[in-house]
């Protein structure tokens, strides 16, 4: 064989081995996509699979489409109301917006949940932040997902994984 055969062969199955490769990778998301999607919709109220089940199908749109018109603080609200520990229920009754929990890929997942809490970081709310952010990831699964929790005037409390 010669050289240019080689480099040749060597470069047709490179690109295979590439191929291959993102083609199993496009597999794993959708299997994890489908897993976080299915734990998150059977914990949330009102979810997607409790709709299906108890209704027909123009009864379970019309749920689904109460639940988005809920902000994704009140549906947050509601989880950790329905789900949450007595301390995680008082952290998150200071929050006032949640931005990003929607829209999941779990590539780079982020999501803001914005509290009363004044003072910044040196302030009361850097301990209910940590609450929240816990509250946060029993909410919401990612496979690389980050939260940060902020205070009235826009400053870093803190931050967790979901």
């Amino acid at each position: 064989m010669g050289m240019k055969t080689k480099i040749a062969l060597g470069a047709v199955v490179g690109i295979v081995v590439i191929g291959a490769v993102s083609a199993n990778a496009g597999d794993s998301d959708t299997g994890s996509a489908d897993k976080g999607a299915s734990a998150s919709a059977d914990r949330q109220p009102g979810g997607a699979k409790d709709a299906g089940a108890a209704a027909g199908a123009d009864a379970g749109e019309g749920n689904e489409k109460a639940e988005k018109k809920a902000s994704q603080a009140e549906q947050f609200k509601a989880f950790v109301e329905e789900n949450g520990t007595a301390q995680e229920k008082e952290a998150v009754s200071h929050v006032t917006k949640v931005q990003g929990a929607d829209e999941q890929n779990d590539i780079l997942d982020t999501a803001d949940v914005y509290t009363d809490f004044t003072g910044g970081i040196m302030g009361e709310g850097t301990g209910p932040a940590k609450l929240i952010a816990s509250a946060f990831a029993d909410w919401k699964q990612s496979e690389n997902g980050l939260v940060t929790v902020y205070d009235a005037d826009g400053e870093l409390l803190g931050n967790g994984q979901f």
